[in-house]
């Protein structure tokens, strides 16, 4: 049975409350100062707060309840409070919802909101505890992870992720080829990364090649080598990437763009290890772990030709595929965090913002917003302008006043519940509501 505190001075109002809420199954226990209620919340475990705003027969100014607020807040950062306010504390008791509290109530309340509100919030508080669980089981996971294998430092809070990070650093210890897969920008070097630094030849030679920065026709001879003549330009003979990588691994980032004749060739290294400098008959050995990558859909490319499907098979004998940052938003405000230096942060709407954003140039599109951010803004805290983000297509689709009115009408002033139907945060609907200069004329902020 879920458990409320009732912290007023006023025994008429903790008894009534009380009342009421044994009809709805609600366990209710009071406290008549605000010292009592802190002691009562130290000692006992309660669902949510409902206290006043003021405690001093000759006192309506509200600093009692702010102060009573930002103890309860210190104690218990996650712990719904909902304000019992007058008209005269009205203005306080909404700039304390904009600080974090769950709500506020004018006295006298109504019954039916009341009830309505609590339980609102208790069902929202779960929510919150079962979330809370399921952060600190990611968390022991990636902790695990982290003693195990070394991830070099990869930010992440998404089970795709986790997932991810864990099948990079089990599948490292073998030789196989490894195929990582994923949009541009999504972190495949950081996957390779992985891999490598948690194989059997981590101390050995890393060499990395970017087929798709590299002109087509000097391709083969940067990754096999040549021979001084075996092309225009090449005065003298030269190592290829292959020789440079013997007895560690080497990374060969977007494979797609490698033409037929090199893919011949590296296919007969991943068969025999054997291959050719470019104009040379002599054949020589090298023994690669190889990890390639790709942005392409291969078997799209197999299909037009492009792509030879003996080397695909090869290639894709362990395949790491890593999601785009649109199917885990919780890791781009991860990573947006981790750019800041210490003393910066987001405001509550930009970081609304990195969460909203589809990002479709993944981590690379973010480092860049950020970093604009860091430069441009005028404080510490980083808005959402500063982000300078493209307007998402929903923005056209932003609730204006009449549909406010409509919906808080339709809630019978229940915040949480409007907010809800508008696909806002209550925090957001508050601001839409001073924007608009609408007043909750229920009495009720739930």
């Amino acid at each position: 049975m879920p458990k409320i505190l009732v912290i007023d001075d006023n025994v008429s109002v903790c008894e009534a409350i009380e009342l009421l809420f044994s009809l709805h199954d609600i366990d209710t226990d009071s406290a008549q100062s605000p010292q009592e209620g802190l002691d009562m919340l130290a000692g006992d475990h309660f669902d949510l707060v409902i206290q006043d705003m003021n405690f001093s027969a000759d006192t309506t100014s509200g600093e009692e309840g702010a102060q009573l607020f930002r103890d309860i807040r210190q104690a218990q950062p996650d712990l719904p409070v909902i304000l019992l306010t007058a008209w005269t504390n009205l203005e306080m008791a909404v700039g304390l919802v904009k600080s974090g509290a769950a709500d506020y109530l004018s006295k006298p309340w109504d019954d039916a909101k009341l009830v309505a509100t609590v339980r609102n919030l208790l069902q929202l508080g779960g929510l919150a505890r079962e979330n809370r669980k399921l952060h600190h089981q990611r968390q022991t996971r990636r902790d695990k992870l982290a003693r195990e294998f070394d991830l070099g430092g990869l930010i992440y809070d998404s089970d795709a992720m986790q997932e991810l990070a864990s099948l990079a650093a089990r599948v490292a210890r073998s030789d196989l080829p490894v195929l990582i897969t994923g949009p541009n920008g999504a972190g495949k070097e950081l996957i390779a990364d992985i891999v490598q630094r948690n194989s059997a030849v981590s101390d050995a030679a890393y060499v990395k090649v970017n087929a798709g920065a590299l002109p087509s026709e000097l391709m083969e001879a940067e990754l096999f080598g040549a021979e001084a003549g075996a092309y225009t330009g090449a005065n003298k003979a030269r190592e290829g990437r292959f020789e440079a990588a013997d007895g560690g691994t080497l990374f060969l980032d977007e494979i797609g763009n490698l033409p037929l004749a090199g893919q011949v060739k590296l296919l007969r290294v991943l068969q025999t290890g054997e291959f050719d400098r470019l104009g040379s008959t002599r054949t020589r050995k090298a023994r690669v772990r190889l990890i390639s990558a790709t942005n392409a859909d291969l078997p799209a490319l197999m299909r037009e030709g492009r792509f030879r499907e003996d080397l695909y098979y090869r290639l894709n004998v362990i395949e790491l595929r890593v999601p785009a940052l649109c199917e885990r938003p919780e890791d781009a405000l991860l990573i947006a965090r981790s750019m800041l230096p210490a003393g910066r942060g987001f405001s509550s709407e930009a970081e609304d913002a990195i969460l909203a954003y589809q990002w479709p140039g993944n981590v690379r599109e973010l480092r860049n917003h950020v970093q604009r951010a860091l430069l441009l803004a005028a404080g510490d805290l980083i808005g959402v302008r500063d982000l300078d983000l493209p307007s998402p297509k929903r923005e056209a689709a932003e609730p204006d006043a009449k549909e406010i009115e409509t919906a808080l009408k339709k809630h019978n002033g229940v915040i949480a519940n409007a907010a809800r139907e508008l696909g806002l945060s209550r925090q957001a609907l508050y601001r839409r509501m001073e924007k608009f200069g609408l007043k909750d004329s229920s009495g009720a902020g739930a």
